[in-house]
């Protein structure tokens, strides 16, 4: 009995040794993607979108032009 809790100690150890140092060059390839896009959050609405389909003005980001013009709510959320 002492035996087979052994080898299930050493198999869990094993499992968690592997997932933990599995886990962290997994995240550093998702958060290095060449694809990945930089968002921006519109200043009158606040919705997000991708920086290159952004419009820009005074370091401020809008959607459209209409909220471009506009300029920015009063009231940021």
């Amino acid at each position: 009995m002492l035996r087979l809790l052994f080898w299930i100690a050493v198999i869990a150890a094993a499992v968690w040794f592997w997932r933990t140092f599995k886990s962290p060059a997994a995240k550093r390839e998702r958060a290095s993607e060449p694809g990945a896009a930089l968002m921006v959050r519109c200043a009158h609405c606040g919705v997000h979108l991708p920086q290159d389909r952004a419009l820009s003005s005074r370091q401020e980001w809008y959607c459209t032009q209409a909220h471009l013009e506009q300029g920015p709510k009063s009231i940021q959320r």
